[in-house]
């Protein structure tokens, strides 16, 4: 949504008069999201910094809630982690 509304090019009151939404809840719901936003982006930026890969969501068929993951550290050592 607030994607939609930066695209938009309307004041947040036009806004949120179209889509149905109070100016209030929407200033509020941005506030909190772009907090919780900026702290995911910081955390993403230390992660490059650090040469981590984000493997996002891995789907082996096991149904929803089950991960598998299998990292090859070399020297023969292989970390399996399971969940679900």
């Amino acid at each position: 949504m607030f994607e939609r509304f930066a695209a938009s090019g309307l004041s947040i009151r036009q806004f949120c008069d179209g889509e149905g939404l109070s100016k209030s809840s929407f200033e509020r719901w941005r506030g909190l999201l772009g907090e919780e936003m900026g702290a995911v982006a910081d955390r993403g930026n230390a992660c490059a910094r650090a040469g981590f890969v984000d493997a996002g969501l891995i789907d082996v068929g096991g149904g929803a809630g089950r991960l598998e993951l299998k990292l090859d550290l070399g020297g023969g050592v292989v970390l399996h982690l399971v969940r679900g």
